[in-house]
């Protein structure tokens, strides 16, 4: 499954589930992200050509995330670019979220593994601004997989 979470008309994360099956292959972010996050499902003797990829000016305003979560359970809590607190969702082992816009903090419900991908060269503390956290009586946790 994929969740768009969305506030305002903008695009604050997606959520590839683990159970997510498709045939092919498949983008799910706009041309214009920084980051992109696709998926490919091929089947054997499926042959990718060798390639190298060609120098391409981008210019980064934004830093976007991607997530992978190994092991255990994790909740994100989502935040509007004024630091407002949106909603929450619970990752599970081999679920991904791609960071796009907004705020956002995690809380490890267990033992957590996580592969963290994201564009550089890294600001050091320059790259972001840290905020209060949600407390925890406001927590709302959307989504199908709350339990797992």
């Amino acid at each position: 499954m994929l969740e768009a979470i969305v506030h305002s008309d903008v695009m604050q994360a997606y959520i590839l589930r683990s159970d997510y099956h498709a045939d092919g292959i498949q983008f799910f972010t706009p041309n214009d992200f920084s980051q992109q996050l696709g998926y490919m499902n091929r089947p054997q003797g499926y042959v990718i050509p060798p390639h190298v990829h060609n120098p391409v000016a981008r210019e980064v305003q934004f830093t976007k995330e991607v997530l992978v979560i190994r092991s255990g359970k994790v909740r994100v809590d989502f935040y509007d670019d004024d630091r407002n607190y949106l909603e929450s969702r619970i990752l599970h082992a081999g679920d991904i979220v791609l960071l796009a816009h907004g705020g956002h903090g995690f809380e490890m419900l267990e033992d957590s593994e996580i592969v963290e991908i994201k564009q550089g060269p890294y600001a050091g503390e320059g790259d972001k601004t840290r905020f209060e956290p949600v407390s925890a009586d406001n927590i709302r946790v959307s989504g199908e997989r709350e339990n797992g």
